[in-house]
């Protein structure tokens, strides 16, 4: 670092660019002295350069201002990123705490598949635009193959929650295991698709890798899935 401070009177670029030098030189692969240039490293290099500019061309005060004003502004976008990354690991932490109270219970999350436990079927919720008269459920096993349709009747606009038994057509139970929920119904004499959400149980909880956010590891989901995610948390 005193090398290059000590050179800056024998060449002729502004301070700035000498001090994006000497920072160009300070690689991270480096084990030992200084990574980073701070305030006093700038007040130096601008002493250095006063001290040894040419008497009959210095520099004049609005440049001097305005490669000051570009070295605080640079500055203070450093410090401000470096408190943002405080504030978000903080954040992330709290999340972290948080979701941890979700383990061992079911949230509802985006999608059509869902898993059935073995004493029972599987709750969703599908997400009506406007009321229908004859909201349709189809369940789906994951090679596709339809297994079970029932009629759940008129339903209004909105949040609506439809639960399956766990049985087939036939009314024999099905295995544990993962189930698509497909709904369906007319609207203005169309048959429309409607958005499907199920529920799974929380196993544990992870923090993301840097990015702030906090993952639930779903119980029969092979990806974690957000926290911002969930939809609602409850028993299904």
């Amino acid at each position: 670092m005193a090398g290059g401070i000590n050179n800056v009177g024998q060449n002729s670029l502004s301070y700035i660019d000498q001090l994006k030098q000497i920072q160009d030189k300070n690689k991270p692969n480096e084990t030992t002295g200084k990574q980073d240039l701070k305030q006093e490293d700038f007040l130096s290099l601008l002493t250095k350069q006063l001290a040894q500019q040419d008497p009959f061309k210095p520099v004049s005060n609005d440049q001097m201002i305005a490669q000051m004003a570009s070295f605080a502004t640079v500055d203070g976008i450093g410090k401000m990123n470096n408190q943002f990354e405080t504030l978000n690991a903080s954040m992330t932490s709290n999340q972290a705490l948080q979701a941890s109270s979700l383990v061992g219970r079911d949230v509802l999350v985006p999608g059509a598949a869902g898993v059935k436990k073995n004493d029972g079927g599987m709750a969703a919720m599908v997400k009506l635009p406007q009321s229908v008269d004859n909201l349709m459920v189809r369940i789906e096993d994951q090679m596709g193959q339809l297994i079970r349709t029932f009629d759940v009747g008129s339903s209004p606009a909105g949040d609506n929650r439809v639960e399956w038994d766990g049985k087939d057509q036939n009314g024999n139970p099905l295995p544990a295991g993962k189930y698509k929920v497909k709904a369906a119904g007319l609207l203005d004499g169309e048959s429309k698709e409607f958005e499907v959400s199920t529920y799974a149980n929380v196993n544990s909880v992870l923090l993301g890798k840097g990015d702030g956010n906090v993952l639930l590891n779903l119980a029969g989901f092979e990806s974690p899935v957000r926290l911002a995610e969930v939809l609602e948390v409850g028993k299904a």
